[in-house]
């Protein structure tokens, strides 16, 4: 059977073989080079494997991502090659409908041509923006590219105001949502990593942002909006699926505190921790239902809240159960009394508890530093 050979004529498997062991072995140096460095700064003991953020993509990766995306972005300008100038061009679109609005009023607003503009520009706005992408650092600003400021005065004329009831105001927040809001929903399936603290944080500010200048983006009606907050459900579903696992090891595998499984699921643990946080980052945006879903029932009681209980009980579990606490909003306790807590949070309460007592028992007759550790949890 002949092999599968990729645009460069090479091997794909044993290319992809290749590049594997290349990627493991780049980060294993780099993670090396951080120890290195916490150790110089004596910070070791306060970093946790797990959580380092998102400088796992190698030299390598990036630089073919780079040249793929060069290349992206030459052929875009191809696309309109065989089109005359005056309908390849925003501008020279835009200033026929403007002319037509102006000469005969009557007519555009009888023909519906507010509602046919945004489908109008859809392809135009998009080739635009075929390299943009809120998920990187640094992104530009959509509001200061050459669209935006083309459209952002469509139909404005010097001592006219436009009347309320005018089509035409509803333009650049219809091409927003029709074609941002479809972008993002492809990004947040293809290509944003949930066990991505830096891609989280770009991409939630990024629809806060636009939820603040534009009211109708997280309106319960909007279509675009419901495919996208579906999509963003659906990915962190996918990735806690697939993408977590926290092995369950024998405790005297565990008792080895130099040994690979002992760090491998220190890592896989630390890493469970940092998704919560990334999970929560979408509070105010997702439902509370489906985040409460998500982040307690989903991740504290599938993985988190069980890998706990097949370990032994000692003060690093105090450690790992107080970040885990510090992930969850404030708020979601406000209504609370008394000893209420969440529903869903009632087998890690009694966890603590048992942790708690069992720290206390094993702190009794022993030296001040258990006795505060005890005290402390």
């Amino acid at each position: 059977m002949a092999p599968s050979l990729d645009s460069f004529g090479r091997d794909r498997a044993t290319y992809q073989e290749h590049s594997r062991q290349r990627r493991i072995a780049e980060r294993e140096a780099r993670r090396t080079r951080r120890r290195q460095a916490r150790e110089q700064n004596g910070k070791r003991a306060e970093h946790k494997e797990g959580l380092s953020s998102d400088d796992e993509e190698t030299s390598t990766d990036i630089t073919s991502f780079n040249m793929e995306k060069d290349r992206i972005r030459a052929e875009s300008k191809k696309v309109f090659e065989d089109v005359v100038e005056d309908f390849h061009s925003l501008d020279c679109i835009k200033s026929r409908f403007e002319v037509w609005r102006k000469e005969y009023p009557d007519c555009y607003r009888d023909a519906y041509i507010s509602l046919c503009l945004p489908k109008v520009f859809n392809p135009l706005v998009r080739l635009q923006l075929i390299t943009w992408n809120p998920l990187e650092e640094p992104c530009g600003n959509f509001e200061y590219m050459v669209w935006f400021e083309s459209l952002l005065f469509y139909g404005f004329e010097e001592h006219r105001m436009l009347q309320k009831e005018d089509g035409d105001i509803g333009l650049l927040p219809a091409i927003v949502e029709k074609v941002l809001l479809s972008k993002l929903s492809v990004l947040a399936e293809q290509v944003w990593d949930p066990l991505s603290s830096s891609q989280t944080a770009r991409l939630v500010s990024f629809i806060r942002r636009l939820a603040e200048g534009y009211p109708t983006v997280l309106h319960g009606d909007n279509q675009y909006t419901q495919v996208l907050l579906k999509t963003i459900v659906l990915r962190t579903r996918r990735t806690l699926d697939e993408d977590v696992f926290l092995p369950l090891y024998p405790k005297n595998v565990m008792e080895n505190k130099n040994s690979g499984a002992y760090l491998f699921y220190q890592r896989q643990f630390w890493s469970c921790i940092k998704l919560l946080g990334n999970i929560v980052q979408w509070d105010g945006i997702l439902s509370y239902s489906c985040l409460r879903d998500l982040a307690l029932d989903s991740t504290v009681n599938r993985y988190i809240l069980s890998a706990l209980q097949s370990t032994d009980i000692g003060e690093e579990n105090v450690l790992k159960c107080q970040k885990m606490v510090e992930c969850l909003p404030a708020h979601w306790f406000s209504g609370l009394k008394g000893q209420q807590t969440l529903p869903q949070l009632e087998p890690l309460c009694r966890y603590l508890t048992h942790l708690a007592n069992t720290l206390h028992r094993s702190s009794v007759g022993g030296s001040d530093v258990e006795r505060r550790t005890a005290n402390f949890s």
